[in-house]
């Protein structure tokens, strides 16, 4: 009997063990999908799945058995958290594994963005070092940080930003018991009050756009956006006008509205520092990702408790 059904490989390094005592089935590997669900679908007590795949809707008539959703990532945009609520599946992720990675990144790309590092690499290679000198940069010391969404991954950013002798303030939905650090009620206050805005929110409905024009325009034009988050969290439309005009200085971002197939916009625009999403890209993330996932799909085989419960 197959308990455990993957819906897609995960993004893993080539050399992790796959679990051979794990009964898994690979949904994207089925030749016929359809007719294997209707067969197996009853059996299926666990689903393990990435953020990027999430919980396709289908899914959750064709597995009438289902238990949990493991998933591969901190991201939960794609998986119906109150259905898995209104059918009583438990739903993991694997913040922990990647919080450290992701916040590196984020600190990456604010020194990219203020002192010109993908642009100097550019310069370079291009031959341009002989004929002039490259355009000065600008210091991170004592720049103002502001923090959108203040979960794990935000309070790793702040703590990387105070070694970096930065001012760091934040807002999230409600303020942080403990958190020194100022706070402030609407994403456009603490825009108006940092020289680079770091989008850490989830995804989802509920932060749709939460980074419009208005909050672009509060920031301003030697302001910065950086963005490790979900590219559904910035309007990509008024950031493209934004970096066009002069809006705002500058932006550095990993997630896009529509990635892989991200608007060509970006590709003429030289303020802005573009990575491909790479935030838990390290093979010691994935792989401690990977082990989040299989062990809790071990303690749930085995009747103990999960990690990281979402719902």
């Amino acid at each position: 009997m197959t308990a455990i059904l993957q819906i897609a490989p995960l993004p893993i390094p080539a050399d992790y063990p796959l679990p051979q005592d794990l009964p898994i089935a690979l949904l994207s590997a089925l030749p016929m999908r359809g007719q294997w669900l209707a067969a197996h679908g009853s059996d299926v007590r666990a689903v393990v799945t990435h953020a990027g795949a999430g919980m396709p809707t289908e899914l959750w008539e064709a597995l009438p058995n289902l238990e949990l959703i493991a998933n591969f990532g901190a991201g939960l945009d794609r998986i119906d958290l109150e259905m898995a609520r209104k059918r009583g599946v438990r739903v993991t992720h694997t913040p922990d594994a990647l919080t450290d990675d992701v916040a590196d990144l984020a600190i990456g790309l604010i020194l990219s963005a203020l002192r010109g590092i993908c642009a100097g690499d550019r310069f370079i290679r291009a031959g341009r070092w002989a004929k002039r000198s490259m355009s000065l940069g600008k210091s991170v010391t004592g720049r103002r940080l502001g923090i959108l969404g203040f979960g794990r991954i935000g309070g790793a950013i702040a703590k990387r930003a105070d070694v970096f002798g930065m001012c760091v303030a934040y807002h999230s939905r409600n303020r942080k018991e403990g958190v020194r650090y100022a706070y402030y009620r609407s994403a456009g206050e603490l825009a108006a009050n940092s020289d680079i805005l770091c989008v850490c929110t989830p995804g989802g409905t509920q932060t749709q756009n939460l980074v419009d024009a208005s909050v672009l325009k509060a920031l301003g034009g030697e302001g910065y956006l950086v963005n490790i988050a979900r590219g559904s969290a910035v309007d990509e439309q008024a950031l493209l006008a934004a970096l066009k005009d002069g809006t705002i200085g500058g932006a550095a971002l990993d997630v896009f509205e529509n990635e892989p197939a991200i608007d060509p916009a970006f590709f003429d625009l030289g303020n802005v520092v573009l990575t491909p999403h790479i935030g838990s890209a390290t093979a010691n993330a994935r792989a401690r990702m990977a082990d989040a996932v299989f062990n809790n799909v071990r303690a749930f085989l085995g009747g103990l408790p999960l990690n990281d419960l979402a719902a």
